[in-house]
């Protein structure tokens, strides 16, 4: 990977068992494009997941499935770099540094939780909720990443970054690179099967007016032909007039590349049935090789493991790392870390004050068999805690 190249980072959510076609060709298919023109950092964001109620092997289950699918899609490996969120401790520890120098009003603007909470309502909202935007934070400037390819709904999350990043830097020093938000104009927005005047989302749209990629070719074939129009039959572009058509002239396009001038052409006075049968052959023909890559990868658990190793390895400036370390605390085994320090003299022993001490022994005698140093209930040392023979243990005495 070339290291002059500037440096692109974005992730995803596990939250569901499937990417859908906005996914795909909102978000996923960006990413292909930029892995040959960046230093591509992508993760599966499964922090960010759990702001919502999560079940923790639902979500082990489909952050796995996710990058399994991002693999599927095109990322290759070997020109971009793609792991899990959660693997690089960092991201936990950056964003609880960036909470604290975030101004609480800062936080409330962000629009995307108030949209959110007012859904869910103000007592199902977390902190995690209103304070996630701040994690974003801390993993763009982690990777100082240079572009980060978002929706126009996620710019005000790139100004704050910005903002953030700024501060720091004035007041620690020069730390971190100011983002840019990414935002390829010409991508297709692709709406909702049933009702075309939402966006296709996990969230709004209806199960008959998404497309999972990992449906059956025979469930995507079958929404497709099912498809809300409208009662006129001319098969045109019209957003405001006919937005259901234009959505599947729309989808058509872009994933044949054909130009929506040309399919109003070849469809001239056919019918919608035609449109639709034809589309649907499409969507078959694109994610059936989508769904067996998808489990090639889940059926070789070694490989993709060390595909998200590797991409955890690299770290947030591309250095090798342990992505555990930080998270494990040293193990100490239990009689160690009850032992109390060894004394380097032998000078008699002090009684302990909040137990039944012990009182010195006298020059030339020996100390008695091993005993207690306290009774029980002494805040500092139990039986546990006793010397072992052949230590530099303090005199004792009866």
């Amino acid at each position: 990977m070339a290291s002059d190249r500037p440096r692109a980072l974005s992730g995803i959510q596990p939250t569901s068992g499937s990417f859908h076609l906005g996914n795909y060709l909102g978000a996923i298919r960006q990413y292909v494009a930029l892995q040959e023109t960046h230093d591509a950092f992508y993760m599966v964001v499964d922090l960010h997941a759990i702001t919502m109620p999560q079940d923790p092997k639902d979500l082990r289950a489909n952050t796995r499935l996710s990058a399994a699918q991002l693999l599927a899609a095109g990322l290759d490996p070997e020109r971009c770099t793609l792991f899990i969120q959660s693997h690089v401790p960092e991201h936990a520890q950056l964003g609880w540094v960036m909470n604290c120098i975030t101004g609480f009003g800062e936080a409330s603007r962000m629009t995307q939780f108030k949209d959110k909470s007012a859904k869910s309502g103000a007592n199902n909202a977390t902190v995690g909720l209103f304070t996630y935007p701040i994690l974003q934070v801390a993993d763009i400037l982690l990777y100082q990443a240079n572009a980060v390819p978002v929706g126009e709904d996620q710019r005000q999350h790139i100004e704050l970054t910005r903002d953030l990043a700024e501060r720091f830097n004035t007041r620690f020093g020069k730390t971190f690179t100011l983002p840019a938000a990414h935002i390829v104009k010409e991508v297709a927005k692709i709406y909702d099967l049933q009702d075309p005047a939402i966006k296709m989302s996990k969230s709004a749209s209806s199960p008959k007016g998404l497309i999972n990629l990992l449906d059956e070719p025979k469930v995507t074939e079958k929404k497709i032909k099912s498809a809300v129009t409208d009662t006129e039959a001319e098969i045109r572009f019209d957003t405001e007039k006919k937005p259901g058509v234009s959505n599947l002239l729309t989808i058509y396009s872009t994933l044949t590349g054909e130009t929506i001038a040309a399919l109003e052409e070849r469809y001239e006075g056919k019918g919608y049935g035609a449109l639709k049968t034809d589309l649907a052959g499409v969507m078959v023909d694109f994610v059936t090789p989508f769904r067996q890559r998808t489990q090639a990868y889940l059926d070789d658990p070694e490989t993709l493991d060390s595909i998200l190793a590797k991409g955890a390895e690299k770290g947030p400036r591309g250095r090798r790392r342990d992505p555990g370390a930080g998270l494990r605390p040293a193990r100490i085994p239990a009689r160690e870390a009850l032992r109390p320090h060894r004394r380097r003299t032998g000078a008699p022993r002090t009684p302990h004050r909040h137990g039944t001490g012990t009182a010195p022994v006298p020059p030339g005698r020996r100390s008695p068999r091993k005993r207690p140093l306290a009774s029980r209930g002494c805040c500092r040392h139990t039986e546990a805690t006793a010397p072992r023979r052949g230590t530099d243990r303090p005199p004792t005495g009866r």
